[in-house]
């Protein structure tokens, strides 16, 4: 079932879509070389709960045993953060978060280069973060679920990448996935008409070489199956009157005597 928001949970949505932001700036700046994933993993569950009744959303979800989800290289999503996996030149690491406070949810994604980059795996974040712009740029009344996904994988295909189809976006908002999911390919045209309040995480997640993934023996670590390198960018975003609105764009910093 879907469930439209109210500008009032719209904005409630936001206030833990702006922790998110907050928590991925954080991380983004620890991504360096010899820092483990473990340490980016406490350092957002520190960020996150520097805001009153703000708590990490993945930690304990479906059984998940983290804050952050840290992929690295070949690995898509739901990586494991590890003491033992440690960053080192040259890696880009995948890192997905969520928010829940007051009952509302957010989630975003970002992927980070340590160190310089080659060039195929600079163009491959370059094509992935604006292939999440231009799904975002068709979240509009009148549009449908297929605007999207044909946006992004036109992007993306262009570029001599390819889409992952197995794993979509999601509706989210009072709880962390919702009804519907939202593809990263498509048919323009197609699929559930776009309308105000309705709350979707777009997410293109991006492969250098075919779109076929795998799940490793750990029941959460999904890799792409070729070996090539994968991208992943992620946005909460309602659809709203005035055009798509992104919650989870603008971080901040601090919340002073439990006021926000």
């Amino acid at each position: 079932m879907i469930s439209l928001k109210s500008s009032a949970e719209i904005d409630a949505i936001a206030q833990a879509g702006a922790i998110v932001a907050s928590a991925l700036d954080l991380v983004a700046e620890r991504c360096l070389p010899g820092v483990s994933t473990k340490e980016l993993d406490r350092v957002a569950e520190g960020r996150i709960r520097e805001f009153p009744g703000a708590v990490p959303a993945f930690k304990g979800l479906y059984g998940f045993p983290a804050t952050l989800c840290t992929s690295l290289n070949h690995e898509v999503v739901h990586g494991i953060p590890s003491a033992d996996r440690v960053l080192a030149a040259g890696d880009i690491i995948s890192v997905d978060v969520g928010v829940r406070l007051d009952g509302y949810y957010a989630d975003a994604a970002v992927t980070v280069p340590v160190g310089e980059m080659d060039p195929e795996t600079d163009r491959l974040l370059s094509v992935t973060r604006s292939a999440l712009e231009t799904g975002v740029q068709q979240a509009r009344l009148g549009n449908r679920l297929g605007d999207i996904g044909a946006a992004v994988q036109a992007d993306v295909e262009r570029a001599g990448f390819s889409v992952i189809r197995e794993l979509v976006g999601h509706g989210v908002g009072a709880a962390p996935h919702e009804e519907p999911q939202v593809p990263n390919y498509g048919r323009a045209g197609h699929g559930l008409r776009l309308e105000p309040g309705l709350v979707i995480a777009i997410e293109p997640m991006v492969n250098t070489g075919k779109r076929h993934i795998r799940t490793l023996k750990d029941g959460w670590t999904v890799v792409t199956a070729d070996g090539s390198r994968s991208a992943h960018f992620e946005h909460t975003v309602a659809i709203t009157d005035a055009g798509p609105r992104v919650l989870t764009a603008a971080p901040v910093t601090t919340m002073v005597d439990g006021e926000r």
